[in-house]
């Protein structure tokens, strides 16, 4: 992917002529004159849409004519659909703030159910049809503005959209940028241009920060997601309160911001190494709704010979207590992409093992909103099915902490986690990296996350690595603390 260097972007347009919004002000039924307005304008006319799996919101914005901007939509368009159909809306723009390393982006899609015009960076040199905008660069939405300021730092090429009404600013689509008491992460185009695209997003963050105080900061990332560094709790606020809570802001010079904002990155999922060219390029447009065909044993056997993966989506306990040899445990949950864009490539064909009463729509959705395709099926008749045809299943011993011996301890949890509370003397691998450190897990171990279904999933990448007279811990550091006497410890530096 074509780069461009930091240096090079001009900033055309400052900040400072947008008037702030005064509670003094008339109120009038066609402008936002105060700040209740304001209020009033984003409870009525902006919906916010949380994806609490991927970590990250997107935003449906009533341009009160019967269309709407669409504001960092995933591929995954389910909820947007319902929240416009609710509201009688057709999407007219598709904004993205920048090349998602997260999740493909849905404004292809729009464009093509919806005739959108997308919106995006000239920068990003997006091969399909789109309108590409530079800084300052003005877009009527018919009543609206939307103006487009470059923020890079969390990608060379990043936009933040200001929302006007007249000359006033309502609040500004912060992407990857300015997010809630933090910035999003430098590191994604590498090692060799992270303190580079740091050093973008300090002066970013100053530059919105030069906003009025009562502007509303609408971030895509945030909470859950491996884009923030570090996460915080709430999904939306303003410029003011940013100004008074935000750490990165109270950095005192540039040194400082960076690095504090280098400190707070950990490991990022492998599939966004992948998505950023993705959505260069454009995902495929879908034509109808993808479905998961019914796959027999026969079949399964057959994808697993010819090099295909099996993942099993059931609960940790269903796992453990059944499943085919050399099968991923991934439970179906919020975090499902995740791991499996983490821990298993995109490229070969996939089948995977449910429940009865699980929703293989979502099971599809998420695979589909990272770019994952090649969904060979699901075996018809779960495990029984398995059984019937002859075939031998492995099992998995899933513990209380009470009853765990005198067992090597494997943490799987991400470096914060374990850092913030452990118990004495654990290993400690991140699920991301097991694969590649499988040789380095001691044997025989209670493998641990926070609850279960990460050990689950690590269990079962260690069994596919040769390790046998393994255990899983239906529980948390907490709970093993409590059973065994040796209360958690917490280590910066682990």
């Amino acid at each position: 992917m074509t780069t461009t260097p930091i240096e090079r972007i001009k900033w055309n347009k400052p900040i400072n002529p947008i008037k702030p919004i005064t509670p003094t002000a008339a109120r009038s039924p066609s402008r936002i004159r105060t700040l209740e307005d304001l209020m009033g304008f984003a409870d009525d006319h902006l919906t916010l849409l949380v994806d609490a799996g991927l970590g990250n919101s997107a935003y449906l914005v009533d341009l009160g004519d019967g269309r709407a901007l669409a504001v960092d939509a995933s591929r995954d368009l389910r909820t947007l659909r319902e929240a416009a159909a609710r509201r009688g809306l057709t999407v007219a723009y598709a904004a993205d703030t920048h090349l998602h390393a997260d999740f493909l982006s849905g404004a292809v899609q729009l464009g093509h159910d919806h005739g959108a015009t997308v919106l995006a960076s000239a920068a990003g040199h997006r091969m399909f049809e789109h309108r590409g905008l530079a800084d300052g660069d003005e877009v009527d939405l018919g009543g609206l503005t939307l103006r487009a300021l470059a923020t890079p730092g969390h990608t060379h090429e990043h936009l933040s959209f200001l929302l006007l009404d007249g000359p006033r600013a309502l609040g500004v689509f912060t992407g990857g940028s300015l997010i809630v008491n933090s910035a999003a992460r430098t590191d994604l185009l590498g090692a060799d241009r992270t303190e580079e695209l740091a050093r973008a997003q300090y002066h970013s963050l100053r530059r919105l920060a030069e906003l009025p105080d009562q502007v509303a900061v609408w971030p895509t990332h945030g909470a859950g997601s491996f884009c923030s560094a570090p996460p915080g709790s709430e999904r939306t606020s303003t410029i003011g309160a940013q100004k008074r809570t935000n750490p990165l802001l109270a950095a005192p010079d540039e040194d400082t911001f960076v690095r504090l904002l280098l400190a707070g990155l950990g490991s990022y999922p492998d599939y966004f190494d992948r998505l950023a060219e993705a959505n260069r390029r454009g995902p495929a447009v879908l034509t109808s709704t993808p479905q998961l065909p019914a796959l027999d044993a026969g079949q399964v056997t057959s994808l697993l010979a010819d090099g295909g993966h099996v993942v099993d989506v059931r609960p940790a306990a269903d796992y453990a207590a059944g499943h085919i040899p050399g099968s991923l445990s991934i439970p179906l949950r919020g975090q499902f992409a995740t791991w499996l864009g983490w821990l298993l490539p995109d490229t070969v064909p996939l089948a995977f093992v449910t429940a009865d009463d699980q929703d293989l729509s979502e099971l599809v959705w998420q695979a589909y909103k990272i770019g994952y395709e090649r969904l060979a099926g699901r075996l018809t008749g779960g495990m029984t099915a398995w059984l019937a045809a002859g075939n031998r299943q492995t099992t998995t011993a899933f513990v209380t902490a009470d009853r765990t011996g005198s067992r090597p301890y494997l943490d799987v949890r991400q470096d914060a986690e374990f850092a913030a509370g452990h118990v004495p003397g654990a290993v400690h691998i991140e699920l991301g990296g097991l694969t590649a450190h499988a040789a380095d897990a001691p044997q025989g171990p209670i493998v641990a996350c926070g609850h279960g279904e990460r050990a689950m999933t690590a269990a079962s990448l260690l069994e596919r690595a040769g390790h046998t007279d393994i255990a899983v811990l239906d529980g948390g550091p907490a709970d093993y603390a409590a059973a065994n006497g040796r209360p958690v410890t917490q280590d910066t530096h682990s």
